[in-house]
């Protein structure tokens, strides 16, 4: 009997010892089983009180969100401000009294044709910060494309000199309207712009043609001051220089060319210019409305 009581009693014993052991064991803090796996784990990310947790975050307007306005845009380029006028001689004048008169305006025409040639007209128009003109035919522009866009970026005006380089006032209506909007066409697909100046080959042109050109936008000019550089007997560099100076007066508008002598002429050129006392028209300066222009000239 009293082997059966203490077996029983012993049998009890263990069952209590059993039953504290594994009380114990579930009383342990959680935060030491956080610590034994934070090293295996992620920052955790702090989601704002306003913000529902299950909310997706719009990762395109992260930026907008976090500064709190929108992108800025880039300001848009001011016009020039308009300082000069075209008379009916072609010169260019001041529209005001304030306003330098002794200036020139430079142009060359019958490009783009050759890279050498344009790359030191440029860079030698950069030297005397000086810009100007450049009247282009469209089948030229056809086969230089990337020319045009040089003489564009830097910073000069691109003129329409007719598609062909054929005499306009011997054309058809509709050849010169062809002739005048496939340029317009050409100039706009290679740089963006259209060009605001025409030119019409050998200064040859009709009542129409002057009238279409200004339907189109653009300022109708020849010149008032040729360089000769296209006479056979003026092809020297000398020659074009001192032709300029001979017929130089203020707001004489210059007639040149893309042609050897005259790009070796152009530093020289430009130096005599400005010894003279003249500057340079900025040609986006100059005010593209004919009508005005003579009043302002008259004074009507």
């Amino acid at each position: 009997m009293r082997k059966f009581v203490l077996a029983i009693f012993l049998i009890a014993l263990i069952a209590a010892l059993s039953a504290g052991c594994a009380k114990g064991a579930g009383n342990v803090p959680d935060v030491l089983h956080e610590e034994s796996s934070a090293g295996n784990q992620e920052p955790a990310v702090e989601t704002p009180a306003d913000q529902p947790v299950n909310e997706e975050v719009d990762m395109d307007g992260a930026e907008e969100t976090e500064t709190g306005e929108e992108p800025a845009e880039e300001p848009a380029q001011e016009e020039p401000v308009k300082r000069y006028y075209m008379n009916k001689i072609y010169d260019i004048k001041p529209l005001d009294e304030e306003t330098d008169d002794r200036v020139v305006l430079l142009t060359f025409d019958d490009g783009p044709k050759d890279l050498e040639m344009i790359q030191s007209m440029l860079e030698t128009l950069e030297k005397h910060e000086a810009k100007a003109i450049f009247f282009v035919n469209g089948f030229r522009v056809q086969s230089n494309p990337e020319l045009l866009q040089m003489i564009h970026d830097a910073g000069h005006a691109i003129g329409n000199h007719s598609w062909d380089h054929i005499d306009l006032r011997k054309q058809t209506d509709d050849v010169i309207r062809q002739q005048v909007d496939d340029v317009q066409k050409i100039v706009e697909e290679t740089i963006g712009v259209k060009p605001l100046f025409f030119r019409p080959p050998h200064g040859s042109s009709n009542e129409f043609l002057r009238a279409y050109v200004k339907e189109q936008g653009m300022l109708f000019m020849t010149w008032s001051n040729g360089s000769l550089d296209w006479d056979r007997n003026h092809q020297k560099p000398e020659a074009v220089v001192q032709n300029v100076l001979d017929q130089l007066r203020p707001g004489s508008n210059i007639l040149m060319h893309e042609l050897p002598w005259t790009v070796e002429a152009l530093d020289e050129l430009l130096t005599r210019l400005t010894e003279e006392g003249y500057g340079f028209v900025d040609p986006f300066e100059i005010r593209i409305d004919t009508e005005e222009a003579a009043e302002e000239e008259t004074g009507v």
